[in-house]
């Protein structure tokens, strides 16, 4: 992706082209196939998006600082940028796309579905609570389905989860899971590739050994 510097990526073969996902820190990402770039809560912190070209979608999950900026996405905003988010983001900074949960949004060849992200663990529930409706959102792309959890535990909806290639999953408690917790999701809907993200100071690697037995999901650790 132009503009993406030095960050590290992985790349996916689709029957839409190949799909690049750039790491850029904490809980931002960035992907593009052909000409089609996706920003998701992306952060000036981490890079200077007035070097990167327009965004044609920014994914927020919710209002939380370390997720929305709202810099950078004046900075990726061009004309027919288009900015999906939940209810409460809308309402906060007046702009975007509503996506509620279970439904779809098409962008070329790409379709993203809203999924519910939230805390279930007793006394935790004020960090992500339920009835905010923040947003995690499954990627559907060229026959490549990738699921970006946002804060979230292992919430039971997880359960209904289908097909996914490739899981970011966040691993940073008491905000989002703990890594025994992380362990449990992927063991719920087994994703083919997971990658702990969001993660600050927990050690991805105990998510490896927690899962060294379970064959069908790969681990992959990347900074963020």
């Amino acid at each position: 992706m132009e503009g993406s510097g030095n960050f590290v990526s992985d790349h996916f073969s689709t029957s839409a082209g190949k799909l690049e996902i750039v790491f850029i820190g904490h809980a931002t990402l960035a992907m593009q196939v052909g000409s089609l770039k996706i920003h998701i809560d992306p952060q000036s912190r981490y890079t200077d998006y007035s070097r990167w070209e327009k965004a044609d979608l920014i994914l927020i999950t919710h209002e939380h600082a370390d997720h929305l900026d709202l810099k950078a996405i004046s900075s990726l905003s061009g004309p027919q940028t288009r900015i999906i988010t939940s209810k409460a983001v809308r309402d906060k900074i007046g702009m975007g796309e509503v996506l509620e949960h279970g439904k779809s949004l098409a962008q070329g060849p790409l379709s993203v579905t809203a999924f519910p992200a939230y805390n279930i663990t007793r006394g935790r529930e004020m960090y992500h609570p339920k009835a905010r409706l923040d947003n995690g959102y499954i990627l559907a792309l060229g026959g490549l389905r990738v699921y970006v959890a946002g804060d979230t535990e292992n919430i039971p909806e997880m359960a209904s989860l289908e097909s996914i290639d490739v899981a970011f999953l966040p691993m940073n408690q008491p905000f989002t899971m703990t890594v025994p917790q992380v362990a449990e999701a992927v063991r719920l809907f087994k994703p083919k590739i997971v990658y702990p993200y969001h993660y600050s100071s927990t050690d991805p690697r105990e998510l490896v050994r927690l899962l060294e037995k379970d064959t069908y999901t790969e681990v992959r650790i990347r900074k963020m």
